[in-house]
């Protein structure tokens, strides 16, 4: 057993590739994290995230000499290994992208300990983990099982694309492992960069156009030339045919080869969105579930395990999560609510303090709301100083009774309530939500709030007890469909009724909510129910195309009057957009703290 005091603090950092973030620990226990874009404004910020950590020291009132130990997503000198590996590997080809990515190495990457003793001022013990076993650590020590088989899947750590193995107790063993340049993550975002999305930021998207193409394999001519670049095992080993790839020695990632194979050039993102694109969109979705499906047989058939844990970017494919205990013989599943690199803090912090110190695990991750949140006196501070107009609820269950009859009268609400939510999904604390039940909402929200492509469905939320009226779960139903990571059918007889939330294929992306974990919004649901006779919301995120979900009243604020929401409620105030002025991007004249 490894020391042990009281209130002892341990600090997790991801950062210098994409969402960077932190964690905290205070006795094993996670207080507080968040992504630094939350605070800097700037989507999938890389940067050290000297905000994010300020706010998880705030959270605790301590400072950075209260941090017993600091740990670092992955290792900076082993991740550089591999990339002069690869370049040397393909030079003279890869010289220009070597000797342009050499700066950020030399001044950031490489130098991962100045900023942490320069910037946080701190001289206590740093430590550096794997970056495939900080995602391990991230999903299975704070899941809710003992024991557990793990699989992670993303782009690329240090050298790893793919791992797997098991979890006991405090110790996790990741027992085999696929390295770059083979990557199922990597495909997936080589073909989002050929459809003309952003790389690292719109995979989604790609998920989400796959039902709108031919989900017949044998009818989906682009299945079997997508099948040509790999060749799978029974076992989910796969490998590459790097000729139809450039990802690994320059900066784009579809080779001429792999336009051709797919009978075009790349789409360029103002062009038409073709049923040819929504074909190739498909047949990647089929590919990746197919692989990732006999891995997970595999690694049950291996480690004889009920349950299975699920990291890296690849875990947020929430299509194919929704079939997996179908498919496979696991009994339980468990996925962390931010499964992507941003999650990695929170990984490296626990596997520090559980497997490291040797602590027993005392957390269990129930819910997400770990970031900030604002008191009534803040809120309403900013509101006068700004001289915003707004009407304040005399108590919680008229609060409630308004926002429901607000939403039943089709109107378009931020709802700002409580701690922001860890992850990349809005659960309910910087939410958007309206009513499902109409028919025209999707364009609505589309073309007035959210500024984005019409194919992209909204998600439902709904009741944890009510779920299963609506929505063929699993049963019972995984904690993951909380953190909106599992993709259900909805129930035929419903999907007409709540065709703002009812994608192409039937399907909704839901998020189910427990009373224990967010009563005011467990009972705004079910208040909008007795209104609507179908207690369900559409709930997306609170911010707009290009932008991090919104974090401060001045982001919840501005968003309105910057898009099409009618109202905000934050906190115990209402605020309509209607009675303000509409000159809020004079930002210098508005007070944000």
């Amino acid at each position: 057993m490894g020391d042990f005091k009281k209130d002892q603090f341990i600090l997790g950092i991801s950062c210098y590739y994409h969402d960077a973030s932190a964690a905290l620990l205070k006795d094993g226990i996670i207080v507080a994290a968040a992504e630094e874009e939350r605070f800097t404004r700037k989507k999938h910020d890389t940067s050290f995230p000297t905000k994010a950590i300020e706010y998880c020291l705030k959270s605790q009132n301590i400072t950075i000499n209260d941090i017993n130990h600091i740990g670092f997503y992955e290792k900076p000198l082993l991740k550089f290994e591999r990339v002069l590996s690869q370049h040397l590997q393909n030079f003279p080809f890869s010289f220009k992208t070597f000797i342009s990515s050499i700066p950020s190495w030399i001044n950031e990457k490489l130098r991962v300990m100045k900023p942490i003793r320069k910037k946080l001022k701190y001289k206590g013990d740093v430590l550096f983990v794997e970056h495939h076993l900080a995602h391990a650590a991230s999903t299975f020590l704070v899941s809710p099982f003992k024991k557990a088989a793990i699989l992670t899947i993303d782009g690329v750590g240090e050298w790893t694309t793919t791992a797997w193995g098991i979890g006991d107790e405090n110790d996790i063993n990741l027992m085999k492992e696929i390295n770059f340049p083979h990557s199922i993550g990597l495909l997936y975002s080589t073909i989002t960069a050929y459809l003309g999305f952003s790389v690292n930021n719109s995979e989604y998207k790609v998920m989400g156009l796959s039902p709108y193409g031919e989900m017949d394999k044998t009818k989906n001519p682009y299945y079997n030339r997508l099948k040509r670049v790999i060749d799978v095992k029974e076992d989910g080993s796969y490998r590459f045919n790097m000729s139809y790839f450039v990802y690994h020695y320059k900066d784009r990632m579809p080779s001429q080869r792999l336009c051709n194979l797919l009978g075009g050039p790349i789409r360029k993102p103002e062009l038409e969105i073709t049923k040819r694109h929504k074909d190739i969109a498909a047949a990647l979705q089929l590919i990746t579930e197919e692989i990732t499906t006999k891995i997970l047989n595999h690694i049950h058939k291996v480690t004889n395990c009920e349950n299975i844990v699920i990291s890296g970017g690849v875990a947020l494919n929430s299509v194919y999560n929704g079939k997996i205990l179908k498919n496979t013989p696991f009994k339980k599943i468990w996925i962390q609510p931010n499964s992507s690199d941003g999650g990695t803090s929170m990984g490296v912090a626990s596997y520090i303090y559980n497997s490291i110190l040797e602590n027993n695990r005392v957390s269990i991750l129930d819910n997400a709301y770990l970031g900030p949140e604002y008191s009534t006196e803040e809120i309403k501070n900013f509101l006068d100083k700004n001289k915003i107009k707004y009407s304040e609820f005399k108590d919680k269950d008229e609060l409630v009774k308004t926002t429901a009859n607000l939403i039943y009268e089709n109107n378009v609400i931020g709802w700002f309530q409580g701690r922001m939510e860890w992850g990349p999904r809005a659960l309910g604390s910087r939410s958007i939500l309206s009513n499902p039940c109409n028919l025209e909402m999707q364009n609505i929200l589309n073309t007035k709030v959210k500024h984005r492509e019409q194919f992209r469905p909204f998600a439902p939320v709904v009741c944890e007890d009510d779920a299963l009226k609506y929505f063929e779960c699993d049963q019972p139903i995984p904690e993951p469909t909380d953190y909106m990571l599992m993709v259900y059918p909805i129930k035929k007889q419903w999907q007409k009724k709540i065709p703002a939330v009812t994608h192409v294929d039937g399907s909704g992306r839901l998020q189910t909510i427990r009373e224990s974990q967010n009563p005011l919004y467990y009972n705004l649901i079910k208040e909008f129910g007795k209104l609507s006779k179908v207690p369900i919301l559409i709930n997306t995120s609170f911010n707009i195309r290009g932008e991090p979900i919104v974090c401060t009243p001045y982001d919840g604020y501005k968003c309105m009057m910057g898009t099409g929401i009618d109202c905000l409620i934050m906190g115990n105030f209402l605020i309509w957009r209607k009675d303000n002025p509409q000159d809020i991007w004079d930002s210098e004249k508005y007070a944000t703290d």
